[in-house]
């Protein structure tokens, strides 16, 4: 019998033309092991609703076709639910996607789809609000909010952004309750990483991996202008754990309390309380995977 796959198409993330999509869907989706249909979003959170009743109606695949925003309002709706998860990115990040090796082409992100390899992710739960990849509460979360209403999207956005904020960002103050040893001290970022990067390449916890039961605490101190070029090049050559301005923490479990009350969780931008309570949800979510 073939699966059953649901496209949610969201036509204003990233960057480029997205009214090709069904053509090359139709061309490279293994028709013999499935059957498909596409819905197009016409609103924020509506990806969220379509993907919850395609669970509901038994679809196998849901496929989020856009950037981590998309692929973080599907897949929460999916999360505890047999129905897998599947993206073909199209945003500005792709954070989650690069991290499970699914390819930046279109086709060859299909051509994944057919191959079916599949896993049972972790996910994480912050007070009530779950999120797939990454969750953060300093300068990345700011980011994340001005970006969401900027005129402009794609990497270059990203890159503007991050020079005009950081001239003028001042760090917040974070403490930590990790099975009762507090860490109390001001922080650049403090990262709650269940995958491995934000997107772009740009690594934050090289270690993480979404099917072993933990998560991490990636913590970056306060450094100089001086510093930050080299700060910056440790990222996207994944080694900022080695940094002397790094700090990384394995946990399933912990408590943060926070001086400045918003968040990023899959870079989408949230309001949160000033005290957080984190957990890894083992083996929660089903996802296509690529190959490495």
């Amino acid at each position: 019998m073939k699966q059953k796959i649901r496209f949610i198409i969201n036509p204003i993330s990233g960057v480029g033309k997205k009214g090709d999509l069904p053509q090359i869907i139709e061309e490279h989706l293994d028709h013999s092991k499935f059957e498909y249909d596409i819905a197009i979003t016409e609103y924020k959170k509506h990806a969220k609703k379509i993907a919850y009743e395609a669970s509901l109606e038994g679809i196998d695949i849901v496929c989020a076709v856009g950037g981590d925003g998309s692929v973080h309002e599907v897949g929460t709706s999916l999360i505890g639910t047999q129905t897998k998860l599947a993206i073909i990115p199209c945003g500005s990040g792709n954070g989650l996607a690069r991290h499970l090796d699914i390819p930046m082409n279109i086709a060859k992100a299909i051509e994944c789809i057919n191959e079916d390899d599949t896993i049972r992710m972790d996910t994480v739960l912050v007070n009530d609000k779950p999120f797939l990849g990454i969750g953060g509460y300093g300068f990345d979360a700011i980011i994340a909010k001005k970006f969401d209403d900027y005129h402009k999207r794609g990497f270059w956005s990203y890159v503007k952004l991050v020079m005009k904020e950081f001239m003028r960002y001042n760090p917040i103050n974070v403490s930590v309750d990790l099975n009762g040893e507090i860490k109390s001290m001001p922080v650049v970022l403090c990262t709650i990483a269940n995958a491995s990067e934000f997107g772009n390449g740009f690594v934050v916890s090289p270690t993480s991996d979404v099917t072993d039961g933990k998560i991490e605490l990636c913590i970056l101190k306060p450094f100089s202008i001086w510093s930050a070029p080299a700060v910056v090049y440790r990222f996207f050559k994944r080694t900022s754990h080695k940094s002397k301005f790094s700090e990384v923490i394995s946990f399933q479990k912990a408590r943060i309390q926070l001086s400045q009350n918003i968040a990023h969780y899959d870079g989408e931008p949230f309001d949160v309380r000033s005290e957080l309570n984190i957990q890894v949800v083992p083996k929660s979510l089903n996802i296509l995977i690529g190959k490495k």
